[in-house]
């Protein structure tokens, strides 16, 4: 896991290049105005996935402002079950706790993720991945999940000036005892649900926010932030935290054992049916 560090212009010139070229990529699933690719990744049993679709009744704000709004993340997040700021480094790069649950019979993960997000005026991106904090280490009953990297790019519709095209990559290692041909093959499933999911959100989003008793968007206007100023060189940010399954401890173990290949099908076929998780959003 890599420490926190304020993002730069390669890290979002990287993310474009995760979302615009193809070679290596594998066409996964192709349903309507909906791509998902997967790539394998050197060292990692973990395949890294990409989604691109085109919202029709989204402008790009209004997407850009669903991804980041906590309090709405709330509403139609149905698989959070905590989530907090920790501090922030700067007007474009924070620090935060989100936790999540996943369908029975694996227990619930949780991740301590660095974002950064720019809005260039033509397109609006938004990073995001696992750092390690002291204060806020693995603990009992969740599982230390770690998110290498998690990006949107979101651009104009080009053809429909009140929609919005968005890009999608990830790349994250459950941890646990989950084997990889599970997480591989429901990673890709699970993009077209994710973004009807994503959709619904966006569609509810602007009569949601006229019916708060703010109106805050801090992500937008800095001087609406309220969190804590943070610095990428705090002692709690240079401490190495190892998720669980690689320092020893039992906690990181899921119920997906003891019968083997049955009992991983079984969580396949729950997470194929319930899960439409995407939480390092």
């Amino acid at each position: 896991m890599k420490m926190a560090r304020i993002a730069d212009d390669e890290d979002f010139y990287r993310l474009k290049q995760f979302i615009e070229e193809h070679k290596n990529w594998t066409l996964e699933v192709s349903k309507g105005d909906t791509k998902v690719w997967t790539k394998p990744v050197d060292a990692c049993n973990f395949k890294m996935v990409k989604i691109h679709s085109l919202f029709e009744d989204c402008e790009p704000d209004v997407l850009f402002d669903v991804l980041h709004d906590p309090d709405y993340r709330k509403v139609w997040d149905s698989h959070m079950l905590d989530s907090f700021e920790i501090g922030v480094f700067n007007v474009n790069n924070d620090v935060g706790y989100y936790a999540m649950s996943c369908p029975p019979p694996l227990k619930p993960r949780d991740f301590i993720l660095q974002r950064s997000w720019l809005d260039t005026g033509e397109e609006q991106m938004l990073i995001s991945r696992s750092v390690p904090h002291k204060d806020f280490p693995p603990k009992k009953g969740y599982v230390r999940a770690t998110s290498y990297i998690t990006g949107f790019v979101i651009r104009p519709h080009p053809r429909n000036p009140k929609g919005c095209s968005l890009g999608y990559v990830a790349h994250c290692d459950p941890q646990g005892k989950l084997p990889s041909w599970l997480v591989n093959k429901v990673t890709h499933t699970l993009g077209p649900r994710m973004i009807s999911d994503l959709k619904k959100a966006a569609q509810g989003y602007p009569a949601w926010k006229s019916q708060q008793s703010n109106n805050r968007k801090p992500w937008r206007f800095p001087d609406q932030i309220t969190a804590q100023r943070v610095s990428v060189f705090d002692h709690c940010f240079q401490s190495q935290v190892l998720p669980e399954n690689l320092n020893g401890s039992s906690n990181n173990l899921d119920i997906i054992t003891g019968r083997g290949r049955k009992r991983e099908k079984l969580a396949f076929k729950a997470l194929e049916s319930r899960s439409k998780s995407y939480t390092t959003l």
